[in-house]
C-alpha cells in the first residue's frame, strides 16, 4: 500500500473544518506535521491567533500533542486567507545594488525613498539587455 504524503494544509483543514485527527490513523504522519506553517496559517484569524501563539510558545511539545490541542480547542469554521508575501523585492534589489546595503538597510531605505527616486536609481543601475515582459 502506498503512503500518501500529507501537506501542512491538510492538517489546517482538519483543525479548522473536518476535525478528523490525521495523526491517529497513521502514527507515521507525525513527520508531515509542520508546526510553523500550521501556526502561521492560524495566526491570520482573530479567533485562533492566541492559540497559534500558545503553540509557538510551547514549540518543544510533540506534534501529536500540538495537533490534539488545536483540533479540540479551535471551533469548527471555514477559514481562508491569502498569505502575506514580501513586496517591493525589485526595488529592494535595486537599492542593495546601488548603495551596497544589506536587506534590512535596503528595506529601511525603501520606506524613505519616493517613487521618482527609485526610478532614478533604476535608470542608473540599468545595464542594458532585454527587459522582462510582464
Amino acid at each position: 500500500m502506498t503512503e500518501s504524503k500529507l501537506s501542512p494544509f491538510d492538517f489546517v483543514k482538519s483543525i479548522n473544518d473536518t476535525k478528523k485527527n490525521l495523526l491517529v490513523d497513521n502514527p507515521d504522519n507525525d513527520k508531515y506535521y509542520n508546526s510553523y506553517l500550521i501556526n502561521r496559517s492560524l495566526s491570520y484569524f482573530s479567533d485562533t491567533i492566541l492559540l497559534a501563539n500558545e503553540m509557538n510558545r510551547l514549540h518543544h511539545i510533540s506534534a501529536r500533542l500540538q495537533n490534539d490541542f488545536l483540533i479540540n480547542i479551535v471551533r469548527k469554521r471555514k477559514r481562508f486567507s491569502k498569505w502575506n508575501k514580501a513586496s517591493h523585492t525589485d526595488a529592494i534589489q535595486l537599492i542593495k545594488e546601488y548603495y551596497g546595503y544589506s536587506n534590512d538597510k535596503a528595506r529601511q531605505a525603501l520606506s524613505l525613498l519616493s517613487d521618482e527616486q527609485i526610478s532614478v536609481i533604476k535608470n542608473k543601475v540599468y545595464k542594458g539587455g532585454r527587459e522582462k515582459s510582464r
